[in-house]
């Protein structure tokens, strides 16, 4: 109902809900202990028990504290060659034998009777598998560098040759075998994959050997994994900690299209062409077009093919260069490809700018 004012009467103002008032803490209350009433109390922590007790009364307020102070104490000042040594060291290394827990005597002051008792104990403490481990490990650490290769890549072959020392079914092949095999065999798992023939120029390593080492590391590692899953476990390591529980799967032939991704960038193609490259050789692969063709002879053709429909065509001289693959084995290769290329060109390849009137006709 309006309300009717008299003339120049002020209306009544509208009434406000009350509001809570926000939380604060009351400053004038205070925790004093109840037998002494101290005010401040006078804590001391306990290191020995781990308690927080009084000071005063010895009343204890807290048990089993936890110390949230550093793990460990430098000896800064004690340290030579810029070196800081701390109470703790590193952790045990998982591709290296042994406990690895031993103490190390330094070569400091204290003239030759020092240097003749770390002499005496490098000799009594030398691991001569440790030191053929660190050799190779060393070795493929500066082949995956010379490749450029993510450290993934070289942890893995570095775990593979370890396992790859310890088996029975390996003895005997040689230390420059075995590394070019898990080289090899990292490179596939990691998706980053190289042929033979890299590998071979890479590590000096005969095309041959390299193969036996990897069907050997192959049988190998899947008859581990079936006895790993048959008895349910898992590597380990002291401590319990997990090294490389990786479920071990077959890698059989490298895939085309993860190496039309390195071959494009190395021709120099834009990356509009490398994607329809990818997806020729993935609809390559689904419809076993070149079904038996090795990967390099396929994915050379699939590149030839995308050059050419995207209007940067590369000759089969020039991709042969970089490849390692004859043109005549690239050609023939086209060939069966330009037969199929109503099924491997879909709509998606076209809607990328690909054109069909562009794609010369074998000889």
């Amino acid at each position: 109902m309006a309300q009717v004012l008299s003339p120049g009467a002020l209306p009544e103002p509208e009434p406000i809900p009350q509001q809570e008032e926000e939380w604060h803490e009351n400053l004038n209350v205070r925790l004093m202990c109840r037998d002494c009433r101290e005010d401040p109390p006078d804590l001391r922590e306990d290191h020995a028990t781990g308690d927080l007790i009084r000071a005063s009364c010895g009343l204890v307020l807290q048990q089993r504290c936890i110390d949230t102070s550093s793990e460990w104490r430098t000896f800064a000042n004690d340290d030579q060659g810029n070196d800081d040594p701390s109470r703790v060291g590193d952790g045990p290394n998982a591709l290296l034998n042994g406990a690895q827990l031993n103490t190390n005597i330094a070569f400091g002051e204290g003239g030759a009777r020092t240097k003749d008792l770390q002499r005496a104990q490098n000799k009594a403490n030398l691991d001569k598998g440790n030191k053929s481990l660190l050799q190779a490990y060393k070795q493929i650490g500066a082949f995956c560098d010379g490749w450029q290769l993510p450290n993934s890549v070289a942890d893995t072959a570095k775990h593979l040759f370890k396992d790859a020392d310890e088996s029975r079914t390996l003895k005997g092949k040689s230390q420059e075998a075995l590394i070019a095999g898990c080289v090899f065999l990292a490179c596939r798992r990691n998706h980053v994959p190289r042929s033979f023939r890299e590998v071979m120029d890479l590590t000096k390593v005969s095309k041959k050997e390299i193969g036996r080492v990897f069907k050997s590391l192959e049988s190998y590692l899947m008859k581990k994994e079936k006895g790993r899953s048959a008895t349910g476990g898992t590597s380990m390591v002291g401590g319990g900690a997990v090294v490389y529980n990786e479920q071990y799967k077959g890698t059989g032939t490298a895939d085309p299209s993860e190496l039309c991704t390195r071959y494009c960038s190395m021709l120099r193609m834009d990356q509009r062409t490398t994607n329809v490259a990818i997806a020729l050789a993935t609809n390559m692969t689904q419809t076993g077009a070149l079904a038996g063709r090795s990967p390099l002879s396929s994915a050379a053709a699939c590149i030839y093919m995308a050059g050419h429909l995207m209007g940067s065509p590369r000759t089969a001289k020039e991709i042969m260069n970089f490849v390692k693959v004859s043109d005549s084995t690239i050609r023939h290769a086209y060939k069966l490809l330009w037969q199929e290329r109503e099924t491997l060109i879909t709509e998606d390849i076209l809607s990328r700018g690909a054109d069909l009137e562009k794609l010369p006709k074998p000889s």
